[in-house]
């Protein structure tokens, strides 16, 4: 093949990829967060020490609350579509905001499962702690915190596994 000839094909590539991502552009997802009812949400209820409290807010809230602070490329598509699914998965398993709607079983196994992912290191994802470093947990500030999430657990099971439960995993 010809040199110019192939220039001009990648020439071409080049002038479809970037249409292609203009498009994709008009495409955005819905960043608008619902209402929070202070009375429902899991701070406002369990009102933790100030460390504790920025711990959550900061490692947690922008995936497992209605407070989310959405990112300067949660504009640029694709990257707004990930971002857009992992918030609402992330709402769907744990929202903060809504913490008074959980009965005593339903929230002492969020807070078991809390207290598991942040021992763990599972949370906050490294995907997030990437673009937020002050959302990155030193292992005492995991220590602390999975410490706090055990200590609100309430009632003889204090969040052990239950069957109704096991489909939320």
């Amino acid at each position: 093949m010809a040199k110019g000839k192939r220039k001009s094909i990648v020439k071409y590539i080049l002038i479809v990829l970037l249409v292609v991502f203009g498009i994709m552009q008009f495409f955005t997802i819905n960043k608008t967060n619902p209402k929070v009812e202070e009375a429902k949400d899991l701070i406002a209820i369990t009102t933790p020490p100030a460390d504790i409290e920025k711990m959550i807010r900061t490692a947690c809230y922008d995936c497992h609350s209605f407070e989310t602070k959405y990112p300067w490329y949660s504009n640029v598509a694709p990257v707004s579509w990930f971002l857009g699914d992992h918030i609402e998965e992330g709402r769907e398993h744990l929202n903060f905001s809504v913490w008074g709607t959980y009965d005593e079983d339903k929230a002492n196994h969020k807070l078991h499962e809390c207290e598991e992912e942040v021992e763990h290191k599972e949370m906050p994802l490294d995907s997030y702690t990437w673009t937020h470093g002050d959302a990155k947990l030193s292992d005492d500030q995991r220590e602390k915190l999975a410490e706090w999430f055990k200590s609100k657990m309430t009632g003889p099971d204090k969040g052990h596994h239950h069957e109704e439960h096991e489909h939320e995993h």
